[in-house]
């Protein structure tokens, strides 16, 4: 996809400052909307803000509008006092034409329906999800609980999806699909398990990418694609089937949020970011289709952003592996500023230490962070690189380019080089020293080859930089 408006798409493709998680997109009119979790910037525990909504039109990803608050987590009638969070939602289009929010509060079992007579207006609380007797599922004897739902509407009846499943959890056997009737509360055929959990997966095709959470629904080309977060945490995986209630089989993994699984430009079992839960969405742009997920950033698991990349469904309906990119689907163009915090990578050569609530909670590790509070619009930048911390951007369109520099701050002093593979040769060294400011360096004369390029800086020196952009030179 090309922005129409002329500037560059990037990953992640909202505001530095803004973390939605669990993004669902969806297509109503000529806009794309995405719904999803809100978390805190320094927050400490999962999605602790209101819902929201941002919106693009279809043929610009880079042109993204806020459109406010839609639901107030004490507008639910369990949660007047505020204590729960919401946690992932959905939106689906019910048969009388309005559009309909399906989530789970944090401490319950129970699906929650508000409803708007917009995509992207005040969503009013409608009911629990019940079944016929007026009963909530989630809440009857023998029920599972429910959890992150993803809906899909086929004239009269919406297919519920929910669950979540720990992998030694032999309680809770898999994702769950209940049908609801045209009242979008109303279950009109009970719920059933869909996709295994890893306790009961034996011979079923899931071993290894079992059902872990992260429910997602969509119709494509006339099958249904079921995406969800596997037992390995950092994937979203898809399962495959003729009919919306039965029947799936698994494909493979989608994206990974640390490209955990790829091994087009390093070894597949390397890990190139720093790695934790991961939701999201597919979605039809024009001709091509989209994986929304999320990355992590601030050094913990509770301030994530969303990301998007281009996929390929395949003529026999298969969905390669993608990678993590600082762009979407086009290479950036290989000159000017940019910020530092559209990085797709963090890592150190020869180490693993990549996981949220593991080594990445010591806070001399380089992370993706802001100054200022939550909702304060302070730029993005990559703190703590230390040395041997290497920090990635795929890619650029790279014509001419002559020279390289950074603006840094912090008490490093040393070397911020240049690679233009993950474990290749340096190809340029900035000097940098002790800056209490946001400072740029001079401008160091660079050859890169016409093409197109990923660019690693990393660091080499005493103490550690903080990066908040840098700026490719063309040109005499």
């Amino acid at each position: 996809m090309k922005s129409m408006s002329g500037k560059p798409m990037t990953n992640p493709y909202l505001p530095s400052w803004e973390y939605i998680p669990d993004g669902e997109p969806h297509v109503y009119g000529e806009r794309v909307y995405v719904y999803g979790s809100h978390d805190r910037f320094n927050g400490w525990a999962y999605c602790l803000n209101d819902y929201v909504c941002w919106s693009a039109p279809v043929d610009d990803l880079a042109s993204w509008r806020y459109e406010g608050v839609i639901f107030h987590k004490e507008q639910d009638p369990r949660n007047r006092d505020g204590r729960q969070c919401l946690f992932a939602p959905d939106v689906t289009q019910g048969p009388d034409g309005r559009y309909y929010l399906f989530y789970v509060l944090n401490a319950s079992g129970v699906v929650s329906v508000a409803v708007c007579d917009t995509p992207a207006g005040h969503y009013d609380f409608l009911g629990y999800v019940h079944d016929k007797d007026g009963n909530l599922l989630g809440e009857r004897p023998g029920d599972i609980p429910h959890f992150d739902p993803g809906v899909l509407t086929e004239g009269e009846l919406t297919y519920l999806y929910t669950g979540f499943c720990g992998p030694t959890d032999a309680s809770r056997r898999g994702s769950m699909v209940t049908v609801l009737g045209p009242d979008m509360l109303t279950a009109v055929q009970d719920t059933k398990f869909l996709v295994p959990s890893a306790p009961y997966s034996a011979g079923s095709g899931f071993e290894g990418h079992e059902f872990f959470e992260a429910s997602s629904i969509r119709k494509v080309n006339g099958k249904y694609y079921f995406v969800y977060s596997s037992i390995n945490y950092v994937e979203l995986c898809y399962a495959v089937s003729d009919k919306p209630t039965e029947g799936f089989v698994y494909g493979g993994c989608i994206v990974a949020n640390d490209d955990w699984g790829i091994s087009s430009y390093k070894p597949a079992d390397k890990r190139m970011y720093f790695g934790g839960n991961n939701h999201g969405g597919l979605v039809k742009l024009g001709d091509r289709w989209y994986i929304f997920y999320h990355r992590h950033t601030n050094g913990t698991g509770y301030s994530r952003q969303g990301c998007i990349e281009p996929i390929t469904i395949l003529p026999d309906g298969s969905i390669p592996q993608v990678e993590m990119t600082s762009c979407i689907g086009k290479p950036l163009p290989g000159e000017g500023t940019y910020p530092a915090h559209i990085a797709c990578s963090i890592f150190r050569r020869d180490d693993d230490v990549h996981s949220v609530g593991g080594s990445w909670a010591d806070g001399r590790i380089p992370k993706i962070t802001q100054d200022g509070a939550d909702g304060d619009t302070q730029p993005g930048f990559v703190c703590n690189l230390g040395d041997g911390w290497r920090v990635g951007y795929k890619s650029f369109d790279c014509k001419g380019v002559t020279g390289v520099s950074v603006k840094t701050r912090g008490y490093g002093h040393g070397d911020v080089t240049l690679r233009l593979s993950w474990d290749g040769e340096v190809i340029a060294r900035i000097p940098v020293h002790e800056e209490n400011i946001w400072t740029d360096s001079p401008v160091i004369p660079v050859s890169i080859p016409d093409g197109v390029h990923p660019l690693y800086f990393g660091f080499e020196g005493r103490n550690a930089v903080s990066i908040v952009s840098f700026t490719l030179h063309t040109g005499a």
